[in-house]
């Protein structure tokens, strides 16, 4: 079956632009229901149709649309702003059993503004940002070439992320992959026009991102998923 998503109603874009001027729990909770309608509902259908799509390229990282589409509502706690609400919605694939290692995955987000579309390892915790690392200095000439993909650059545009002034304690600073290396992120992002969120061309322009960028996030999980494998494969000794 080919997937397919009719687009968001035209009342979800008017949400958003209501919200933009009315960011407070007085103006939302009486219009609660209609982000539940007009918005949720059709970001968990869309990512039903997406996780159809990615079972042919991506299988592994099919996520339940109630788990990969986030909350609504901002933590506030350590942030200077305090509107309690996010301008957008969003939702995230990452790879079954790996959720907590830091590991790669796709990620996408809209308002009533732009569409975000990126995939790769975002603020990895610093056991797995070593082992992607270590990975990259020991195979960077098969990242190079998945890198140099042309359909890739055409639709992601150039890998992205922060990065170190200098190379990190361990390695190289010499190694010719060095400004891969020096990365702290290693993630493709593109922002698309966001009249596409009311059309049914929405879900294949997501997709088709998601697809040329899968490879990439493939190697990048490769180590980690041996990590997890080696830790897994570890039974302590029954000293009871």
């Amino acid at each position: 079956m080919k997937p397919a998503f009719p687009g968001f109603p035209p009342e979800a874009v008017k949400f958003f632009k209501d919200l933009d001027k009315n960011n407070t729990r007085e103006w939302f909770q009486p219009r609660k229901e209609h982000y539940e309608q007009y918005v949720k509902a059709p970001m968990e259908e869309l990512v039903a149709a997406i996780n159809l799509g990615m079972s042919k390229f991506a299988p592994d990282h099919v996520t339940d649309p109630k788990k990969a589409v986030f909350r609504i509502y901002r933590d506030t706690r350590f942030s200077s702003d305090k509107t309690p609400y996010k301008n957008h919605i969003a939702a995230s694939f990452g790879r079954r059993g790996m959720e907590k290692m830091g590991a790669g995955g796709f990620y996408f987000s809209l308002n009533h503004k732009e569409i975000e579309v990126a995939g790769g390892v975002y603020h990895p915790d610093p056991a797995a940002m070593l082992t992607i690392r270590t990975h990259i200095a020991e195979t960077h000439a098969d990242f190079r070439r998945l890198l140099a993909n042309r359909k890739l650059r055409t639709l992601m545009g150039e890998l992205q992320g922060s990065g170190l002034s200098r190379v990190a304690k361990g390695f190289d600073p010499a190694h010719p992959a060095v400004d891969l290396l020096k990365k702290k992120d290693w993630i493709f992002f593109v922002m698309l026009d966001a009249n596409l969120i009311g059309t049914p061309n929405l879900l294949p322009q997501i997709l088709s991102r998601f697809e040329v960028v899968a490879p990439v996030i493939e190697y990048l999980n490769a180590p980690l998923r041996s990590r997890k494998t080696r830790s897994m494969a570890y039974q302590p000794l029954d000293r009871s």
